[in-house]
């Protein structure tokens, strides 16, 4: 058996070795409750700069969209107002030659009867055979057929006036 002063000792040694211990516990304690809130603040951090990113590219895409919708209601309503003026054209036109055709068709009418709504005709001239306006028209079409003519060279005329009006619509909005 070990003597009682050295029981003291040995007992005091190990209360101190204890103690020690304690002591580097608990400083390793708050260490890692340092460092642990330390990364807490760096996790927190990081969660708060996702989210404004997230926000950030959300915001971006809304904005896009409406950009886009905007740039598509523009887009459209320049190609509406194309059509619209096309279509005018092509009327205008169309009824001009058909204008153009029909009093044509009444000179040439009151050419071919020259007495026709006279009393009396002119004695000694010679009344033109009706084939004659007829047979001299130009490329060898009635005038039926040139107007027909005349109207698709109108139609296919605003056609290509149209597409060149629609290719220039600027649709990438910038």
């Amino acid at each position: 058996m070990i003597p009682l002063p050295d029981r003291l000792a040995m007992k005091l040694i190990v209360a101190i070795g204890c103690a020690l211990l304690l002591a580097l516990l608990i400083h390793d304690r708050n260490h890692w409750k340092a460092k642990t809130a330390h990364y807490a603040e760096l996790l927190a951090a990081e969660r708060g700069a996702h989210s404004a990113t997230v926000a950030g590219y959300r915001a971006a895409a809304a904005q896009a969209r409406a950009a886009d919708a905007a740039n598509a209601a523009r887009v459209k309503a320049d190609q509406a107002a194309i059509n619209e003026r096309t279509a005018d054209d092509y009327q205008d036109r169309i009824a001009a030659a058909r204008a153009a055709a029909g009093s044509l068709r009444r000179i040439t009418a009151s050419a071919s009867h020259p007495g026709a709504g006279r009393a009396t005709p002119v004695p000694g001239l010679p009344v033109a055979a009706p084939g004659v306006a007829e047979s001299a028209n130009e490329n060898g079409l009635s005038q039926p057929e040139r107007l027909i003519a005349t109207e698709q060279a109108i139609q296919l005329d605003e056609l290509i006036q149209w597409v060149r009006a629609q290719g220039q619509v600027d649709v990438s909005g910038r």
